[in-house]
């Protein structure tokens, strides 16, 4: 674990100093950076295997940070912001990110969030020299899912997501026709007790419909049950 970077932006000294200390407590290795350029030449430099990033900065804001990342890096990112609404959230998991924690934060609920990320980021970055197992592979209505690589494309156009993406549209797949509704994707995909899961799963959702073109085709892979859930169908 002491290998784990973890890069904290947040242009509040003492936030990123508490944050600093319950980590490397837990022994991770901590880069922080005070302003999101600063963050973006760390993230250049150094091994980082989370961001965790405040939304409010001078300058370049999270949410502008957060896009740019994702232009190359599918790294866990947590926003945390002292923003509470609705919109709020679905902006900051608009841009990328994969959670959202409001300050002021209890900062064991904020570790475990981190664990949880590195967790999942851990199991969809498997050793580059993994071979394909055919056995775990979906194909279904012109998407491929590959569970072993966690390489995914839809009609032969590989499509890059983050490990959230990837855990809703393999539970989806890999039950063709059942209908999840947001608050059982949510438990599913994030291992944890239901909170306001139906704004965090719609903004991943539209997430993935946007990087598998959804909107150019006419027959949709996911399909939305209205008053429901979601679903693909066989």
């Amino acid at each position: 674990m002491a290998d784990t970077g973890i890069l904290v932006v947040d242009d509040e000294q003492e936030i990123a100093d508490l944050v600093e200390i319950y980590l490397v407590s837990d022994g991770y290795k901590v880069f922080k950076a005070s302003s999101a350029q600063e963050g973006l030449e760390i993230l250049e430099k150094e091994q980082v295997q989370l961001v965790l990033l405040d939304i409010m900065m001078p300058g370049m804001n999270g949410l502008e940070m957060c896009k740019k990342i994702r232009e190359t890096n599918n790294i866990p990112i947590i926003m945390l912001s002292a923003k509470s609404t609705d919109l709020d959230k679905i902006l900051g998991l608009g841009t990328g990110a994969d959670d959202y924690v409001v300050k002021p934060f209890n900062p064991l609920e904020l570790t475990a969030r981190v664990k949880s990320q590195l967790r999942r980021y851990t199991q969809f970055n498997p050793n580059s020299n993994a071979h394909e197992n055919a056995r775990n592979e979906i194909s279904i209505r012109g998407l491929t899912i590959n569970k072993d690589n966690h390489k995914v494309t839809v009609f032969d156009e590989e499509v890059r997501l983050t490990p959230i993406e990837f855990d809703i549209l393999y539970l989806l797949a890999s039950n063709p026709g059942k209908v999840f509704s947001t608050d059982e994707i949510f438990e599913k995909v994030w291992n944890e007790k239901v909170y306001e899961a139906n704004n965090t799963v719609m903004v991943h959702i539209r997430r993935l419909r946007g990087k598998m073109k959804e909107d150019e085709r006419q027959d949709k892979i996911i399909t939305t049950v209205w008053g429901v859930g979601y679903k693909i169908e066989k």
